[in-house]
């Protein structure tokens, strides 16, 4: 997956916001949140950042292509890194990516997904 098209895709979710920052990388977030941080890789390729659920970090942390998230796991957070783009595919990402988008947004107090319109059905 490219640059363009992780912030297409992630435009696309529901109440989202876009944001340059972090030594110039694709931040998104939901309800002011980080869901999903495109770039914060040294290596020249695209590398893309989401939060996990448990179970989907547990898998994904041994899976060629993908790492603990610089920063973020060290800290005891469940966010994974895909360095490897060929790994798993943009399918693969666009589930991670969208996954990551619900575990924030489900986090944000009952009031603010109400006033976002999210997680009402």
């Amino acid at each position: 997956m490219t640059y363009d098209a992780f912030n297409a895709f992630c435009g696309n979710l529901p109440a989202t916001t876009y944001t340059v920052q972090w030594g110039h990388s694709h931040v998104w977030k939901v309800g002011g949140k980080v869901f999903a941080i495109g770039g914060w890789s040294k290596l020249q390729r695209p590398a893309f950042t989401f939060k996990t659920s448990e179970l989907n970090y547990d898998i994904l942390k041994d899976e060629p292509g993908y790492r603990p998230a610089p920063y973020l796991a060290s800290r005891g957070m469940k966010w994974i890194q895909q360095y490897d783009t060929t790994a798993g595919g943009d399918e693969a990402l666009r589930y991670y990516l969208a996954e990551s988008h619900r575990i924030v947004s489900l986090g944000l107090s009952r009031k603010r997904q109400r006033e976002l319109g999210l997680n009402q059905g």
